[in-house]
């Protein structure tokens, strides 16, 4: 089959290009590097496909910051919407038989909770949030008027190596002994392995609906921290109490409200780190997802 992949020689979406070239179909990428096969900037111009293609795979996107400037605000409009209507608007008449679409937790806007599922309203209030409700409403709408299947993936913290975001950061952080537990970590977080995502595609691609991926267990911040410290031969990340990381957090307030720039830590930071946040997976186990678990496959994420 022909695949075309999008992002492909980003973090994600190498896991995609290897899964489905492994399965002996012909893939290619879409992107603004060299090494894309076909070099294009979505967020400012329509793709110039010349051939059919039986399978697209939407992962390029806007992540991993905050916007701090308008003008970074519209940067994730650009990217997460307009490029998503400019990669439609390339793939019209091109035979496609299903699209999937990567998207995240995020849309759901939620700050804490358990088991959320893909019935919850969708409340985000963060560009990243609200450019992927748009960007899912854009593509469910195409997809209808077109007549093809469309999936719409919504994982959590993605795991994989040398990922991007919080995990590089909490990664880096127990090498240089800077990180800390916080109320002895209990805090759950979905997760889910990058690798299981990209294996699961090949099914989910041609059933369709929208899912929460997630490895099913919640890791607690302790039991990430404690996989990673030992896979790095470190010493058993220390325990920060939640009085003194309150009064750190102030402080990190204060310096947001004086210098106008985000902090290293600060209270929104503390709660993200002391509140579960966990979704439900219950809709994608019904048709077959059988995660692996990513505590106990630390080989698949730790270099």
């Amino acid at each position: 089959m022909k695949v075309l992949i999008t992002g492909g020689n980003g973090f994600l979406g190498s896991y995609f290009v290897k899964h489905w070239s492994g399965k002996g179909n012909d893939v290619l990428t879409l992107g603004r590097g060299d090494n894309s096969d076909i070099r294009c900037d979505i967020k400012a111009e329509v793709p110039k496909i010349e051939q059919d293609i039986d399978y697209v795979i939407h992962i390029a996107g806007k992540a991993h910051s905050v916007p701090k400037t308008k003008a970074d605000e519209e940067d994730f409009y650009n990217v997460n919407v307009n490029g998503t209507v400019n990669l439609l608007k390339g793939l019209e008449n091109k035979g496609i038989k299903g699209l999937m679409f990567i998207s995240s937790v995020a849309v759901y806007g939620a700050k804490d909770g358990s088991n959320i599922t893909e019935e919850n309203e969708l409340k985000a209030t963060d560009s990243y949030g609200k450019t992927k409700i748009e960007a899912e409403k854009i593509i469910t709408e195409w997809s209808l008027e077109q007549k093809i299947t469309v999936s719409i993936i919504r994982p959590p913290l993605i795991i994989g190596k040398n990922a991007p975001g919080n995990l590089g950061k909490m990664i880096t952080g127990i090498e240089k002994g800077r990180y800390f537990n916080i109320a002895d970590g209990n805090a759950k977080r979905s997760v889910v392995l990058a690798e299981d995502l990209a294996e699961f595609s090949t099914a989910l691609i041609t059933i369709g609906g929208v899912y929460n991926l997630t490895d099913g267990f919640d890791a607690s911040f302790h039991q990430l921290s404690d996989v990673i410290s030992k896979k790095k031969n470190k010493k058993r990340v220390k325990n920060m109490p939640l009085w003194l990381a309150k009064g750190i957090a102030k402080i990190g307030d204060s310096i947001e409200m004086i210098l106008k720039k985000e902090a290293p830590f600060s209270t929104k930071k503390l709660k993200q780190m002391t509140t579960d946040l966990t979704f439900s997976s219950d809709k994608a186990t019904a048709i077959g997802w059988r995660p692996k678990k990513v505590v106990t496959n630390v080989e698949l994420w730790i270099n």
